[in-house]
């Protein structure tokens, strides 16, 4: 029978030193008597000990991939340090305000205390931990440099989400500004257009067609306003429902948005990237070429590299060379493919990977900064034309007027 593990939490203490002066402070236990067991081995006499509440803001925060980046690289470390696996978890999980970060490192490190590996502890959190990183933790275990893995994986798991973090800066930006220009054209024609038609009435002549549209458009918001929001929100949660279960809507919208205008070339560079910087990791990792081609389609992120990288590890496992392979699929540029050759021909494959992989990594971050300097004007023209266009509408029958008078 397994022996019933105990679980940590942080706890805030208050006592007196040796001298009798007041001092208070935070520390992880199992319990408040064995907290306070713990500061009297340090000379201090607790006076209260009691279990820290969970932040408003923090309780359900959610564990991030950037999160077990830093627990990577806080791992990788301590081990290096010398400091004991257990005691890492310790120091580690204490360091963390996100409360299920530190409990998710309590439990790793309970059922490494229970006389698991590492990598098998690990598996039993496929949601933060997937194949591949268990794999090269595995392999770091197996091999005895479980540092220089872990090493390795944080170094990927940074520079992928840092990868992650410019796609997303180039989708939000512009997205998040037509969000803001639309509110504000609706609350202009539910609130500020209703206003001049009422003027308008009293001139007692035909409006202009411009005004007449934008005068339709206002009537119809302010009776059909909810059918619009519920259209809207109905969209989204179709959208997403969709992408979550349909796997053919998925690879459909990943072959899209690689042809996409100015957004496919950064999806596609940032893919390569990913692709290089994957393989390079396990294959340093001294996991063979074919097993290192598995993990590597699944982390790629798309269907059309995600078939070209299974056709790839067929034609490896037949003895095909990996630069050959990778240039039959036809869609991998000439720089990648001619970088393996040389790594291959050179037997430094995990390195030519590597600088292909920053290439890229380079070339998406430059785009991203050029796609933003060039949308922030085209934004601002949508912006005038939508609400510049409705000004004017507004103030033609005015203008008209005036001209009549004069």
């Amino acid at each position: 029978m397994a022996a019933k593990t105990l679980k940590t939490s942080a706890f805030i203490w208050e006592g007196t030193d040796k001298k009798g002066a007041k001092i208070k402070g935070e520390l992880i236990g199992e319990s408040p008597a064995l907290i306070k067991a713990q500061l009297r081995k340090q000379g201090i006499n607790p006076l209260k000990v009691r279990k820290k509440p969970a932040s408003l803001f923090s309780a359900g925060k959610k564990i991030k991939p950037l999160d077990i980046a830093l627990f990577t690289r806080q791992m990788a470390t301590m081990m290096k340090a010398g400091v004991p696996l257990l005691q890492s978890f310790d120091i580690i999980g204490e360091g963390f305000e996100n409360p299920n970060m530190r409990k998710l490192v309590d439990e790793v490190k309970q059922e490494v205390a229970a006389g698991n590996s590492f990598a098998a502890s690990l598996r039993k959190k496929p949601l933060f931990f997937d194949d591949l990183y268990c794999n090269l933790v595995d392999s770091g275990e197996q091999s005895g440099a479980l540092e220089t893995l872990l090493d390795r994986i944080a170094t990927y798991k940074e520079k992928t989400e840092a990868l992650k973090a410019k796609i997303k800066k180039a989708m939000t930006y512009p997205i998040a500004v037509i969000i803001v220009a639309v509110i504000v054209t609706a609350v202009l024609l539910i609130k500020v257009v209703p206003q001049f038609e009422s003027v308008f009435k009293g001139f007692g002549a035909e409006l202009p067609a411009f005004t007449q549209v934008v005068v339709n458009m206002s009537r119809g918001l302010q009776e059909w306003w909810f059918i619009f929001l519920f259209a809207i929100f109905g969209a989204i949660f179709a959208f997403k429902t969709t992408h979550q279960r349909s796997e053919k809507f998925r690879d459909f919208l990943d072959r899209t948005l690689l042809k996409a205008p100015i957004v496919g070339d950064i999806l596609y560079k940032a893919v390569v990237a990913r692709y290089a910087r994957t393989l390079a990791t396990t294959f340093a990792a001294g996991v063979p070429l074919v097993d290192a081609l598995d993990s590597v389609a699944g982390a790629t992120g798309n269907v059309v590299f995600r078939n070209a990288v299974h056709k790839i590890r067929n034609d490896v496992s037949s003895g095909t060379q990996l630069n050959f392979s990778m240039r039959t699929t036809g869609i991998f540029p000439t720089m990648a493919i001619q970088m393996t050759a040389i790594g291959e021909e050179s037997g430094s494959l995990d390195e030519m990977l590597e600088k292909v992989a920053s290439f890229y990594e380079a070339e998406v971050d430059n785009a991203v900064d050029n796609l933003t300097t060039l949308m922030e004007p085209l934004i601002m023209s949508v912006i005038g034309v939508l609400v510049g266009g409705l000004i004017v509408a507004m103030y033609l029958p005015i203008f008209q007027l005036g001209a009549v008078v004069g």
